[in-house]
């Protein structure tokens, strides 16, 4: 196990979901790297496992990355978790395995709970195709240019949300892609877990309260086909130029809004010049 990183995936809510292959990994590896030691060390003493830790997170992942390379590069092996699910997805953990591959260290995934995976399977919305967005920004400006970049988007969507900023977000899917199917995914495997199969315009109306608390997964229903032409070539443009303002080049920016839009990239180009 020398030299190696070990990606270990950790219960999302209930304990008996860690497998039997995570648990021996944390009690083989030299040391472990945790987004938050004082959650990972519950972890470790309900499995009776005693093993050295290193906070690594968000705020200190480059410093704390490089120590943790320079370790493994001696002859030590780590494990790196995250306070629930699998780390590396939509967390600081992505680094580390950049990090990794530069240096030419070893990584190996140990499967676990994922919150992405398991809402999506319980939405009751296509699970065929999917996307991932993980968490919108609390900037406005930014939030607003994230959703709108998903207007034609036609894969069922998946983000990740904090209780007190899903009233507003619900208001934003509602304001953006008019009336959805959405399903809210709330304390998956605990013991309050909730599935709300619902839409956009009811939830933004009947959850605007702030009274759903908890980890929430929201799935959102992509863009039929008939949707296509709602989208004018007017507002294909205009979209582009947001783009452009933002620093793409014209022409990326036009085939970013046609594939939006449902329209021809040359058309728009034509109005952007």
């Amino acid at each position: 196990m020398t030299n190696t990183l070990y990606v270990v995936g950790t219960p999302i809510g209930n304990m008996n979901d860690m497998t039997p292959r995570a648990v021996q990994t944390l009690e083989a590896v030299d040391f472990i790297a945790a987004e938050d030691t004082r959650v990972t060390v519950k972890l470790l003493n309900h499995f009776g496992i005693k093993k050295p830790m290193i906070s690594y997170f968000e705020h200190n992942k480059h410093e704390k990355g490089r120590q943790i390379i320079d370790r493994i590069l001696s002859g030590e092996s780590c494990a790196i978790v995250t306070d629930a699910g699998m780390p590396c997805i939509s967390d600081p953990g992505e680094d580390l395995i950049k990090q990794c591959e530069e240096a030419g260290v070893r990584t190996v995934v140990v499967p676990g709970p994922s919150a992405v995976i398991s809402a999506l399977a319980v939405s009751g919305l296509e699970t065929g195709r999917f996307t991932f967005e993980g968490f919108l920004s609390v900037n406005k400006k930014s939030r607003s240019e994230h959703l709108e970049s998903l207007l034609g988007e036609r894969r069922t969507m998946i983000f990740y949300e904090a209780p007190h900023k899903l009233p507003n977000t619900l208001k934003d899917l509602y304001k953006t892609f008019g009336d959805r199917k959405l399903t809210i995914a709330r304390e998956l495997t605990k013991v309050h877990e909730e599935i709300i199969r619902t839409t956009t315009k009811e939830a933004a109306e009947r959850y605007s309260d702030g009274t759903l608390k908890g980890e929430i997964v929201l799935i959102l229903e992509g863009k039929k086909t008939a949707e296509k032409a709602e989208i004018t070539l007017a507002e294909a443009v205009a979209y582009a130029r947001s783009l452009i303002d933002g620093g793409m080049r014209p022409t990326d920016a036009a085939k970013e809004a046609a594939a939006m839009a449902g329209l021809k990239k040359n058309d728009i180009y034509k109005e952007l010049m």
